[in-house]
């Protein structure tokens, strides 16, 4: 059994009762862009990743709200490195961009079966706190980051 995991690490720190919650709002959000066909709920998910992903998530109204619900429930907070959410973020990025555009090329079947992977993973982490995001990073960083690494050492 795998009882390490590798992932991005930040200097920051924020809340996990905060990520878990975002991880609530984003399916619920999905669910009703789902459920009414509206494209809104996808561009509202859209903006607040793209904060969260970069040094603006304080602007992100998840977030907001999520530490007002946390704050509300009397949650002591459980810091852990941001690192990994921060990534998790750009994925929701990516997600929410390619839904957007499968669902403006009139690809909806394509826009529902995306809207339902990207669920699946915010909902592992609501319920469960499994960041599919730490799961996915080895590879990205694979590709990316240490071809360029090992460009260096020759």
């Amino acid at each position: 059994m795998k009882t390490t995991a590798f992932c991005p690490i930040s200097d920051k720190r924020i809340d996990e009762h905060v990520a878990r919650l975002n991880g609530g709002f984003t399916v619920l959000f999905l669910a009703l862009f789902v459920l009414t066909g509206s494209v809104l709920p996808i561009l509202f998910l859209f903006a607040d990743f793209a904060l969260r992903s970069g040094n603006y998530s304080r602007f992100s109204p998840l977030a907001y709200l999520s530490r007002n619900v946390a704050k509300s429930l009397s949650l002591k907070p459980l810091l852990i490195n941001a690192g990994p959410k921060i990534f998790a973020a750009r994925i929701g990025v990516v997600f929410n961009l390619a839904i957007m555009l499968s669902y403006f090329s009139g690809l909806n079947n394509l826009s529902i079966v995306l809207t339902g992977v990207f669920g699946a993973c915010a909902f592992l982490e609501s319920a469960f706190g499994y960041c599919v995001a730490c799961q996915i990073y080895p590879f990205v960083y694979k590709l990316t980051f240490h071809s360029k690494i090992q460009k260096l050492k020759i």
